[in-house]
């Protein structure tokens, strides 16, 4: 006996949305993974109701709200749900696929943007200074080594994300070259500088990329043997723990995304421009740099109430 249910194929416009969202959008690959997933979650909840994505109206799309909400999903995957559901209705609308768009009247969810987890500058040149400590026994250890310390200082002196920096092609940059051109989100290029410890790092670590038989015939700037033919973020990842184990830190606290947040804490702690800061970061909108600024000033709340020697004084 067959089910009268709808399966995933009653979602034939997917892959129209999809492509879309990356040829007019320049949407990255992560976003329209994200897309998918968050369309085919939804796609999933309506066949238990013998319902579909394509047909579904403004009260499939409450409820479904209100599951997710019951799951005590997070404030931002919420967002981020409620985002592609806007996006799909939209084109489905836009491209006289349904004559409404049963988003029009939802409430955005209320969320609140977490604070970016800080690493103080004297941790961060704890990493720096383990990686150049690195031990080199073998030949194998010694070219880890020198990709660690590039890998570090270049994502440190930049601010990229981790994803921007793991994809870089060998053509990007060269020896003694101040700047990288960066391919960020939206398909936006923007240029970042790099000071002399990152160029020093990038140099050496060029030298003994092309040395090597392999990895000098790679496109990519960290070759890797595995499927996407570069270094991966799990990868990456992976290195940073390890190194923040050697320096004593606590590697649950420090991630690649830290130290991009790390980049931006400390250029402004010590007075740059949040324009500036904006442009290398590769933010679309300086309100998402600005969230660096709130970082520090509850830093400075903090030292207050916990260093001033009038804060816990008790007045008769």
């Amino acid at each position: 006996m067959t089910s009268d249910k709808p399966k995933l194929k009653d979602m034939p416009n997917l892959d129209l949305f999809l492509e879309m969202q990356s040829a007019e959008r320049g949407a990255s690959k992560n976003t329209l993974s994200a897309y998918r997933r968050d369309l085919l979650d939804f796609q999933t909840y309506l066949e238990e109701k013998g319902a579909s994505a394509e047909t579904a109206g403004e009260d499939d799309l409450s409820e479904f709200l209100s599951h997710l909400s019951e799951k005590g999903l997070a404030a931002g995957s919420m967002a981020r749900k409620f985002s592609s559901l806007v996006g799909y209705y939209r084109f489905l609308l836009t491209e006289n696929l349904r004559s409404d768009n049963p988003m029009q009247s939802m409430k955005r969810p209320k969320t609140t943007r977490p604070l970016p987890k800080l690493l103080s500058e004297a941790d961060t040149g704890k990493l720096l200074e383990t990686s150049q400590h690195l031990p080199e026994k073998t030949p194998a250890d010694s070219y880890a080594k020198c990709r660690t310390i590039c890998l570090l200082e270049i994502l440190y002196a930049t601010g990229m994300r981790v994803s921007e920096m793991i994809s870089l092609k060998r053509s990007q940059v060269r020896e003694m070259q101040r700047f990288i051109a960066i391919s960020g989100k939206g398909g936006k290029e923007r240029l970042v500088p790099l000071n002399d410890p990152a160029m020093e790092a990038l140099t050496q670590w060029m030298r003994r990329r092309d040395e090597d038989s392999k990895d000098r015939h790679s496109p990519f700037l960290f070759p890797s043997r595995g499927k996407v033919g570069h270094l991966t973020r799990q990868r990456f990842a992976q290195i940073l723990d390890d190194l923040a184990v050697k320096a004593g830190l606590d590697k649950t606290k420090i991630s690649p995304h830290v130290l991009r947040h790390a980049f931006a804490t400390h250029l402004l702690s010590h007075g740059a421009d949040l324009r500036a800061v904006q442009k290398m970061l590769g933010h679309a909108d300086i309100s998402t740099t600005q969230i660096y600024t709130h970082v520090l000033q509850e830093r400075a709340q903090r030292l207050v109430r916990e260093k001033h020697p009038l804060a816990n004084k008790k007045f008769e």
